[in-house]
């Protein structure tokens, strides 16, 4: 996670909603991502998806079994779906969202029986620094 909040700070440095995603498969870094959506004016270009797109180039497929992927921030909608699709076996984050979640907070995508997929799911891992990262940010645009 401390790498997932290296890559929120990078991406809160260049304007960025400070969110940072790492995949990791057996105990090493396959991608790693922050939020690009100002910079690349692409709504779509969240960190989660970015280091998905990253590891599946690295790794030659679309479905990553057998990794891991922590964020910053509990995914969206957008990024849950792209999770589930891509088969990561687990997801570790931070922050709760309260107003996006979907991994437990508005709803739970990550843990739908009705969908093919459900990743192991682990939510609140360093939260306040997380969190703090995201409320600082936020905190400054105001």
């Amino acid at each position: 996670m401390r790498l997932a909040l290296d890559e929120a700070e990078d991406a809160a440095e260049a304007g960025e909603v400070p969110v940072g995603a790492v995949i990791v498969r057996e105990g090493e870094v396959v991608s790693r991502a922050g939020n690009a959506s100002v910079a690349s004016a692409d709504a779509t270009a969240h960190a989660e998806l970015l280091a998905i797109q990253a590891a599946s180039a690295v790794m030659g497929d679309q479905r990553l079994a057998g990794c891991t992927l922590y964020v910053t921030l509990e995914p969206c909608a957008m990024c849950a779906g792209a999770i589930v699709l891509s088969r990561l076996d687990r997801v570790v984050f931070g922050a709760w969202d309260e107003k996006a979640g979907m991994a437990g907070s508005v709803g739970d995508l990550l843990r739908n029986p009705k969908l093919n997929h459900s990743p192991e799911v682990k939510g609140g891992v360093l939260e306040a620094e997380c969190g703090k990262v995201l409320s600082e940010f936020f905190r400054e645009k105001r």
